[in-house]
């Protein structure tokens, strides 16, 4: 029986013939068949997978070097672009969108022999903490079915973690991979603003977007990484730094030793479980029983943090989503006599879902004559200190660590009724987009209730080094 532990081991598997890519991939369309009832794939590419797994294999006995993903099962978040396939955004107005390009990660991935299998589930156009926003239905939770998946990419998160593939990108805009990886119990990364293009991801809210990556282990992680990451001619906001060897520093990483601070308001927090909070406690002795040195910073702006990101974010999604009129793109709502000004009320009324309308009625106000500069205006100065105050934080520490949810994964409806309560769930993912940051959620502890939640590890930008080093070694603790 076809096992999965990391990238490494199956090249190995691979190399030394007891396995093959075609039995890899077949293996994958059976789990992806048996789970079926969590609804975390919108469409699967049996046929395509197939038929790449052979070229590969063939490739392989013809003693070709392997590509650095060469036969990895990979699934996309339904917001990342892939050639003569559906992307939909899981929105009914885009539902019959086929797309005429690949986003640059999709060049990447299969440029380094990587099979997509599939597109995954999500909250429609990335909206969402808990993936119960979709057009095409709720993701659920693969350890308690009558929990959410969490969101915006659920899909992704569910996927690996139900082993219906090896590794899966999503899209973190406010914390849509860590969150989700949170619930599932595995691990969910959010690299720097700019490390990866975002040519090819649909756009939610462009100063935020960032393509994540959702795995089993840290290594894979930091493979998939250093395949996707880069310039691109394409993406005028990418980095243009040289792209490290991620994985090969990973290998060499020792167990170095931290300087590491955290929220006293973070843990003081209400809204914070109070077994998370124990444990967080708990595991910051054996941080410093271990030789890092851990301390307290306070940190005065954690209560203007999520309305910041909603002001912001809702403030760009009113514009990104406004080509998605019936005209140019997707649904379109037919009227007999209507005006153009019919059409369009019409079909985004009917193609939209309410979240999505909900966030773009709220950015149309934010930025509206008389509110711009009391709402956006004022946003974009808090984010402004809050990068600043960050920066201060980064000269005397290596890494701030956090819960990365304030609970564990909530039961399908038990948020649904409160929008505030829904974003107030956001308010430890959020900072890393708003100061364009990295970050990592970590699987390491499990809930009385059996269901598990993660650390969260945020760095300096583009210190992914650092930030998968400071990974492996606390996964070694746990």
């Amino acid at each position: 029986m076809f096992t999965f532990s990391t990238i490494k081991d199956y090249h190995i598997a691979l190399l030394n013939g007891n396995t093959t890519c075609v039995s890899t991939v077949n293996h994958y369309l059976q789990a992806i068949k048996d789970s079926y009832h969590l609804n975390a794939f919108l469409e699967v590419f049996e046929c395509e997978a197939i038929d790449i797994a052979k070229k590969l294999d063939l490739n392989r006995q013809q003693g070709m070097p392997l590509g650095k993903l060469h036969g990895v099962v990979v699934a996309l978040k339904d917001v990342i672009i892939y050639k003569g396939h559906r992307a939909s955004a899981a929105s009914k107005i885009l539902e019959n969108y086929i797309s005429i390009y690949n986003a640059t990660v999709v060049e990447k991935l299969l440029a380094q022999e990587a099979i997509i299998i599939g597109i995954n589930n999500c909250d429609e156009f990335a909206m969402g903490s808990s993936n119960e926003n979709s057009a095409f239905g709720n993701v659920k939770n693969a350890l308690d079915t009558t929990r959410v998946s969490g969101g915006s990419s659920g899909g992704s998160a569910v996927a690996v973690q139900a082993g219906m593939c090896m590794i899966s990108l999503g899209s973190d805009t406010g914390g849509s991979v860590r969150q989700p990886a949170d619930f599932c119990g595995i691990v969910g990364l959010k690299p720097t603003y700019g490390r990866v293009s975002r040519y090819g991801l649909i756009a939610y809210a462009s100063s935020f977007d960032q393509i994540g990556i959702f795995a089993n282990s840290v290594e894979d992680a930091a493979l998939t990484l250093e395949v996707i990451a880069g310039e691109d001619e394409f993406d005028s906001t990418v980095s243009s730094l040289p792209v490290p060897s991620y994985s090969t520093l990973l290998e060499q990483a020792k167990d170095q030793k931290f300087s590491i601070a955290y929220f006293k308001e973070t843990l003081d927090n209400p809204a914070l479980d109070p077994e998370i909070r124990d444990t967080f406690y708990s595991f910051i002795k054996t941080l410093t029983e271990n030789g890092h040195s851990v301390q307290v910073v306070d940190f005065e702006y954690l209560e203007y943090i999520v309305p910041t990101y909603y002001i912001l974010t809702t403030a760009e999604a009113s514009c990104n989503l406004s080509r998605y009129d019936g005209v140019r793109f997707g649904h379109q709502t037919q009227h007999i006599n209507a005006t153009l000004t019919d059409v369009y009320k019409a079909t985004r009324s009917i193609g939209f879902g309410k979240e999505v309308k909900r966030r773009i009625m709220l950015g149309a106000f934010v930025l509206s004559e008389g509110y711009y500069d009391a709402y956006f205006t004022k946003a974009q100065q808090v984010r402004n200190l809050l990068l600043q105050k960050t920066n201060t934080i980064f000269e005397k520490f290596d890494a701030i660590i956090s819960p990365t949810v304030p609970t564990v994964a909530w039961k399908f409806g038990e948020k649904s009724n409160s929008a505030t309560e829904m974003y107030l769930a956001d308010i430890y993912t959020v900072y890393a987009n708003l100061v364009g940051i990295p970050a990592i959620s970590l699987p390491l502890f499990k809930h009385s209730n059996k269901m598990p939640f993660g650390l969260q590890i945020m760095v300096s930008s583009n210190k992914e080094v650092i930030l998968h080093s400071l990974s492996k070694n606390l996964i070694k603790l746990k």
